[in-house]
């Protein structure tokens, strides 16, 4: 009996750099996590039951229910769908300290002054502590989301053998002006901005580990030079789930493609082995 994987949502925020190429947000999970611990990923965890709340549309602008159902609609629970868009945006703010947000009156969010700072990171505190809702914040600041500034990418699914599994959806966004990253300390203990050819490379000289959703988001990236033409791609791609296996091939675990290609890179440590 296979474990049920949670539904999570993970955000690429890219950047355009000073030679015409891009930049991805890369992070480092604390070795300590249960979950690819030691590994290079993007902000991003599961769906919160508030992410998808009644009332929650009052804080969201360019995806509504309707439209983020008929973009996925193989979500577990039909519910769910606009809480994808949602969650990305919270985690993304939860864990880098970006948050991708509007004031009503159209104008971007800024975090610059010292006394901005505060009082984001005080929310972002009492936010993982789990001592306010998002929708607080949210309607404290009079923010609103632009949900369609995420534009969706990929689809992936951790493989059915494994204790830990979680059904993603990943987004990729512009990073905000305006606003710094901060890595949590916590959940991520590490940040760089890198290309994705970069990225990639570091990978190949065994100085960054990253499973294989990771591996071909940054290899779709790094055929792009622009961010602009990122997004132009990514409202045109036609988005299935990805489920991949672990399977013993001539006396090597290796990961299988659903196509049926064999990923012969590193296999790597899906989770942390609990203490006996």
């Amino acid at each position: 009996m296979f474990a049920t994987p949670t539904d999570a949502a993970t955000v690429m925020l890219v950047r355009p750099c000073q030679n015409k190429d891009i930049e991805i947000l890369m992070v480092l999970r604390n070795r300590k996590s249960r979950f690819v611990p030691g590994y290079y990923v993007y902000p991003g965890g599961i769906l919160d039951a508030e992410d998808y709340e009644a009332g929650m549309e009052y804080f969201t602008l360019g995806v509504d229910r309707k439209l983020s159902l008929e973009i996925m609609p193989d979500m577990s629970q039909a519910v769910k769908a606009l809480g994808a868009w949602v969650a990305g945006i919270r985690e993304t703010f939860e864990e880098v300290g970006i948050l991708i947000a509007r004031q009503r009156n159209g104008s971007p969010l800024m975090i610059k002054t010292a006394e901005q700072q505060k009082r984001f990171s005080d929310y972002r505190r009492a936010l993982n502590r789990g001592e306010i809702k998002f929708s607080q914040i949210l309607a404290g600041e009079d923010l609103i989301l632009p949900l369609d500034s995420l534009y969706y990418f990929s689809h992936w699914i951790t493989p059915e053998a494994l204790p830990l599994r979680y059904d993603v959806r990943f987004f990729v966004a512009l990073a905000p002006a305006g606003q710094s990253v901060m890595h949590d300390g916590v959940e991520l203990t590490e940040h760089r901005w890198l290309t994705p050819a970069q990225a990639l490379e570091e990978y190949e000289r065994g100085k960054m580990e990253m499973v294989l959703p990771q591996l071909m988001t940054l290899l779709d990236i790094s055929s792009f030079r622009t961010v602009d033409e990122v997004f132009a791609a990514a409202r045109q791609r036609k988005i299935t789930a990805t489920l991949t296996k672990i399977s013993r091939i001539n006396g090597e675990d290796l990961e299988v493609m659903p196509d049926g290609s064999v990923f012969r890179g590193r296999l790597p440590v899906y989770s942390r082995p609990e203490k006996s």
